[in-house]
């Protein structure tokens, strides 16, 4: 994994030339003395350490936030669902389609069957229809 500060310091250090460089260490050691350098170089590390984990932290936090964001909006399941839902009516139009094509006819409702029925006016023993009663 790459240091991101890093890069950052060799970019800002490509602008600066040896020179420069040795002027800045001397003006360093007229100000702070041979004596107090050591420890200002150790609270600037302290410092710059302190700032890199809470820069790390932050981002993690974020991420995590992201990813339960993420995780409670359930985005694949919405998608997929409603995926779903838009392709129903279209595969039953389709085959709606493809049977106009077809001319078959629809097979979802069966014909009823129609059972031959006696005439009202039989002898229920004998098949032969009896006359009406007169009275």
């Amino acid at each position: 994994q790459r240091k991101p500060y890093l890069c950052n310091m060799f970019l800002i250090l490509n602008d600066v030339s040896g020179g420069e460089i040795l002027l800045v260490l001397a003006f360093v050691l007229i100000f702070f003395g041979s004596k107090s350098i050591p420890g200002l170089a150790r609270t600037l590390g302290r410092t710059m350490r302190q700032i890199r984990d809470a820069s790390n932290e932050i981002q993690s936090e974020i991420r995590k936030s992201g990813n339960e964001m993420k995780n409670d909006l359930n985005l694949k399941g919405i998608i997929e669902e409603t995926a779903q839902d838009i392709k129903k009516p279209l595969d039953q139009y389709a085959q709606d389609i493809e049977e106009a094509v077809e001319l078959k006819p629809k097979t979802s409702r069966p014909r009823p069957v129609q059972v031959a029925r006696k005439p009202e006016n039989t002898d229920p023993e004998s098949e032969e229809p009896r006359e009406p009663k007169s009275e």
